[in-house]
């Protein structure tokens, strides 16, 4: 028997292990970061010597929390100005009122231009917003002469809350070289009137965005990564119980990684970052960026984990920049745009899968969703791989077939179930139709097919939180009240898990994280209320006291 003194043991109200053979325990025990043992106060003593810490006796421990699908620019983008339709808290607790008028959009941005004047600060100097969204206010489309009100002398960008679509002022299109001239695709244009063929302002997806932000140098989620910014996002992490996070967007850079390693090398960075590789700006050749992750991977720690690879397929449903299959866009929009040209798309997925890299992949309509099964079913027939995990991420369209076609290649999904929140009655009215909106985001139907699932919160563009994730997918509620496809709900425990192993599962950290298992990770959520013993409906407001990031224990702030 090992007698080490290192040993601290938890008790708890309850510990919720998500280990289906020992589903729940009193105690746990901690040494060297990991969990030596689950179960009963003389399971513990068994094990010799150690100290009693009852911090968390009155409470409920839990895995700590996964979130397979978000982006650390969370921490930063309250740098800017925020101009979403939803109230808002930032890192540090501020409640910043959502915008529910094109006109209060247009108030707060001439509002901080005044501001940014009055302050000395130069014209040339951008503005900087974002969390817009058009979609809530009728189908009108912003344009320069919306945002020319606000200034037609500072150049003013506006990241829309989805990261796929940027609205600026004409001064910005003037600093940008952007004109009727310009072919990029995304830039978009007047239709008729006086100013037929020229820009709206309005740039969709990177190719068009990437003419502004070559000029401003940082917006949105494309900009670049800062320690300040990482550590308000490890902040954030902890009030909502989240102990791994993932950088799914990250071009890893020196510059990129240098900030992820000093962040995370702090003992009292309080959660584990793994970085996807931006793979789909042909910023890189397909064979360099897996050779450049590859040699990254040699970096690794506890708390910084490479090896991830994000390429992309099409744009945001409520962007009207997807790709759906037949009928379409339910008001009639045309469809869609190929971030990465399909061919492309297959062409790098196999060289990225045969370095023996985890690709997860952005689809976002169905359309963009069975290309991607059949270009990975193409590629696994000529260079099969076992447990690859391969992840289609967003998913929302798909369906019950598609779901059978990945559980044939064994694909995993992470479903953006905060959608039928956030966007779940515009997709019903404007986007998708009813039919469609009623299965969006179809957990029941992965877990049927036996699809690996895992949900997720794609913050910024909605907030971090897991478990409002989690009740997303259990209620199937939108703000109008609807419920959108009963059917389609999953349990609190189904949605526990994935947040917690199933997440995990999609990372390979399962061997490591997402259950309070022996030899696991010592990562909890720390939480005043029972997810198990509460309704339903009070999943997302669960109150959460903090977390345990292998062994280590950090309190929210």
């Amino acid at each position: 028997m090992n007698t080490s003194h290192d040993t601290t043991v938890y008790p708890a109200r309850k510990i919720i292990t998500m280990n289906p053979m020992q589903p729940q325990a009193s105690h746990v025990a901690v040494r060297d970061g990991r969990v030596l043992a689950v179960g009963t106060l003389a399971d513990m003593q068994a094990w010799g010597r150690f100290t009693l810490d009852e911090r968390f006796a009155a409470k409920v421990l839990m895995p700590g929390l996964v979130e397979g699908h978000c982006h650390l620019k969370e921490g930063s983008m309250w740098n800017w100005t925020y101009l979403g339709w939803f109230d808002r808290r930032d890192p540090d607790g501020k409640l910043w009122r959502g915008l529910r008028s094109m006109e209060q959009v247009l108030a707060r941005l001439s509002e901080v231009a005044a501001k940014m004047s009055a302050d000395g600060r130069p014209d040339t100097e951008p503005l900087i917003a974002w969390g817009f969204d058009p979609i809530y206010f009728g189908g009108e489309r912003m344009t320069v002469q919306h945002v020319d009100r606000a200034s037609a002398t500072r150049p003013i960008v506006i990241s829309h809350a989805n990261g796929h679509l940027m609205n600026v002022n004409s001064a910005m299109l003037r600093s940008a070289g952007i004109t009727r001239d310009n072919e990029v695709e995304g830039v978009v244009r007047f239709a008729s009137g006086a100013c037929a063929g020229e820009p709206t302002g309005e740039l969709q997806e990177p190719a068009a965005m990437f003419l502004v932000l070559r000029k401003v140098g940082h917006a949105g989620l494309l900009a670049p990564l800062t320690e300040a910014g990482i550590r308000s996002f490890a902040r954030l992490a902890c009030q909502q119980g989240v102990t791994t996070a993932t950088d799914l967007v990250n071009k890893l850079t020196p510059q990129d990684c240098g900030v992820l390693e000093r962040a995370t090398q702090d003992e009292d960075f309080g959660v584990r970052i793994l970085p996807a590789f931006q793979a789909f700006h042909g910023t890189h050749g397909a064979a360099l960026g897996a050779g450049h992750v590859q040699g990254l991977t040699l970096r690794n720690t506890d708390r910084l984990r490479y090896g991830l690879v994000k390429m992309m397929l099409d744009g945001s449903i409520q962007g009207f920049s997807a790709r759906l299959r037949w009928p379409g866009y339910f008001n009639g929009a045309a469809n869609g745009i190929w971030v990465t040209a399909p061919a492309q798309y297959e062409a790098d997925f196999e060289t990225y899968h045969r370095a023996g890299l985890t690709i997860h992949t952005h689809t976002n309509g169905d359309e963009a969703s069975e290309l991607a099964i059949a270009a990975i079913e193409r590629v696994l027939t000529r260079a099969p791989r076992p447990d690859h995990r391969h992840t289609l991420q967003h998913g929302q369209m798909i369906d019950a077939p598609l779901f059978r076609r990945m559980a044939q290649l064994n694909l995993c999904a992470n479903l953006f179930a905060n959608h039928i929140w956030y966007w779940g009655d515009q997709h019903y009215e404007m986007t998708m139709g009813p039919d469609r909106a009623h299965r969006i985001d179809a957990c029941a139907s992965a877990l049927a097919a036996g699809v690996p699932l895992a949900i997720h919160s794609d913050a910024p563009v909605t907030p971090l939180g897991p478990l409002f994730t989690a009740w997303c997918a259990v209620n199937r509620i939108t703000p109008q009240g609807r419920l959108l496809g009963q059917a389609e709900r999953i349990t609190v425990a189904q949605a526990l898990r994935a947040i917690t192993l199933g997440a995990a599962w999609t990372l390979k950290l399962d061997g490591e994280i997402g259950s309070i298992e022996v030899g696991k990770r010592a990562d909890f959520c720390v939480l005043h209320d029972d997810p198990l013993e509460s309704a339903p409906m009070a999943l997302k407001d669960l109150r959460i006291w903090g977390t345990v990031l292998s062994g280590r224990v950090f309190e929210a702030q």
